[in-house]
């Protein structure tokens, strides 16, 4: 089992997306600073406002993907609100 989780941080106002098979570890590699290149660097106050189950971890990079190069807190925002959205993205992926 794999999930594609969201975290966000109120001091610099930024989502970070990434998958895992391990939110909780991964948070707390987060909270640790081992992930040296990564945004969440620069605040401690790291939430994790969503997690969403994929089947694998092709599926939950689909939907990484898919997120990433937005680069819209509003669409996120809606994720984060609807999260059946990222449902949809993995059927439509699924059938092409």
């Amino acid at each position: 089992m794999h999930f594609v989780y969201i975290i966000h941080t109120e001091v610099v106002n930024k989502y970070y997306v990434s998958e895992t098979s391990d939110v909780e570890h991964r948070l707390v590699l987060h909270r640790n600073h081992y992930f040296k290149g990564a945004y969440t660097i620069m605040a401690n106050d790291r939430e994790l406002v969503l997690k969403f189950e994929c089947r694998n971890r092709s599926e939950a990079i689909c939907i990484e993907k898919f997120i990433k190069p937005m680069k819209s807190n509003t669409f996120i925002k809606k994720i984060i609100q609807t999260p059946t959205i990222l449902s949809d993205i993995i059927e439509k992926h699924r059938t092409e």
